[in-house]
């Protein structure tokens, strides 16, 4: 009876972190800041989305996400600049929306699968960021009729150091609020 109870309450807090994770990525996801040489804006995203598989892995960092975007496509404006709905998840940036699928899968990939080792994380961040750069580029390309290079240079280029420095800020707290709530949950 003990251990159904256990496992029950164990059910009970991970339903509930994906839930707090879903909720953190529907308040950072709107922040963004648009740039006037091109429609992709710089947003807190991706490092929402780092912390998030940092906090509950891949699996229940795939569903957290998948629960932010549903929300979105719903037209709750979760979406950079407090948008939301289908024309968003249609129009140019759709792509990176559907691309930071990619991106939780293979950053919590790596953050599982390799706990200690924070070089690895960042290998498991660079190779999701450059899928989800790769299938919103393509996308941008297509909706926006413009040449691989000047997608390239509307959609990955001015992002680079930021997304750097998401992925470096991501590695040096998220351990940390792992750890914490790993002891949390102890208790």
């Amino acid at each position: 009876m003990e251990n159904e109870n256990k496992g029950t309450a164990m059910n009970v807090r991970q339903i509930t972190l994906i839930g707090a994770m879903a909720a953190v990525l529907c308040v950072l996801g709107p922040l963004s800041i648009s740039l006037p040489i091109t429609v992709v804006p710089i947003s807190l995203t991706g490092f929402a989305i780092y912390l998030t598989v940092y906090v509950l892995g891949w699996k229940r960092g795939l569903i957290a996400y998948g629960i932010y975007f549903l929300a979105g496509l719903a037209g709750l404006p979760v979406f950079s600049g407090f948008s939301g709905g289908l024309a968003k998840v249609a129009g140019p940036t759709g792509g990176y929306l559907i691309g930071f699928f990619f991106l939780a899968f293979f950053s919590g990939w790596f953050v599982d699968r390799f706990p200690e080792k924070r070089i690895m994380h960042i290998v498991g961040m660079l190779a999701g960021n450059g899928l989800n750069y790769a299938f919103g580029t393509v996308w941008l390309a297509l909706l926006n009729h413009l040449s691989p290079e000047a997608a390239l240079l509307a959609g990955v280029v001015p992002f680079l150091p930021g997304d750097a420095l998401k992925i470096a800020g991501a590695v040096l707290i998220g351990p940390s609020i792992r750890k914490r709530l790993d002891a949390a949950m102890l208790r």
